[in-house]
């Protein structure tokens, strides 16, 4: 039987249990459950690199201590303050997003204050029927769908309109002629808020140069809030989805719909939240574009 200082390994174990308290548990969780928001917020962006580097400085001040070097030990000490200030900085587009999902509604949203569902449906049906049709037509179009995170400096760059959400209200604003085609429409519970939109490209390169501006200024949205964004090439037709700075082409009007669905969290689609998995990824931008044909 192993030993530990007089002790076999059962008895140190259950001494090591006893001490441990309920607020060391949650200390623990706590800790846990923010290491894992930051992956997931920066998961798949530059950030991830700038992550990995701040690790390797990481290592060498813990080397510099452990081994007394004193030039490095120095540096670490005196220019820690500096480091912390350039963490905030190189992080600030994660740290603005987890903020804004901290303090969003999130579920209480579909709580106590939750949407109609006949309107979160008439929402679904409209916008898949205008997707599919602008589709048909090779009509290029950018549908967003507001998440918990409110989206008033997107809408503030377009025009306000306000407007019950049909599909041929939504054929209207992207027809070719129309003033607001080349933007993005925002819909939030049944309505469209604005249109002619200008949204974030994404922010790494793309892995596929097929890819054009409407599908960047998808994925770069989705990047940046919760919303999802529905992108129809005017090339070829195709109908995309991005959410999470994840994009799935090729979607057919079923597929559209349980995405849709899911997205708005209507209960005949949860099921497909926990396990559609997006297949085609994008990025990069950085910087602040009209979304333009694709």
């Amino acid at each position: 039987m192993l030993v530990l200082g007089g002790l076999n390994l059962g008895e140190t174990l259950r001494v090591m249990v006893q001490g441990v308290g309920w607020r060391d548990v949650l200390d623990v969780a706590i800790i846990t459950f923010l290491l894992y928001r930051l992956l997931v917020l920066i998961r798949g962006t530059q950030a991830v690199q700038l992550l990995l580097g701040l690790l390797v400085i990481g290592a060498l001040a813990a080397l510099a201590i452990i081994l007394n070097l004193p030039v490095l030990k120095f540096i670490f000490v005196n220019g820690g303050q500096v480091i912390l200030i350039g963490v905030f900085i190189l992080f600030q587009p994660e740290l603005r997003r987890a903020l804004d999902q901290m303090g969003s509604l999130g579920r209480l949203r579909y709580g106590l204050l939750a949407p109609d569902t006949a309107q979160l449906r008439h929402q679904v049906d409209e916008v898949a029927r205008a997707a599919m049709r602008l589709g048909e037509e090779h009509t290029g179009a950018l549908i967003v769908l507001q998440g918990d995170i409110g989206l008033e400096e997107i809408a503030a760059t377009g025009v306000r309109l306000d407007a019950l959400l049909t599909a041929e209200t939504l054929e209207t604003i992207f027809t070719y002629k129309s003033p607001l085609h080349d933007g993005a429409a925002v819909v939030h519970l049944g309505r469209v808020v604005a249109a002619g939109c200008v949204l974030p490209l994404a922010e790494q390169p793309t892995r596929s140069h097929r890819s054009g501006t409407r599908h960047l200024a998808a994925v770069g949205l989705s990047q940046a809030t919760d919303a999802a964004v529905v992108v129809v090439s005017e090339e070829t037709g195709r109908i995309s989805w991005a959410v999470g700075g994840e994009l799935e082409g090729g979607l057919d009007g079923d597929a559209l719909t349980n995405h849709i669905g899911a997205f708005l969290r209507l209960p005949l689609y949860e099921g497909q939240r926990r396990t559609l998995r997006l297949r085609g990824r994008t990025s990069h931008g950085g910087h602040v574009t009209p979304a333009g044909r694709s």
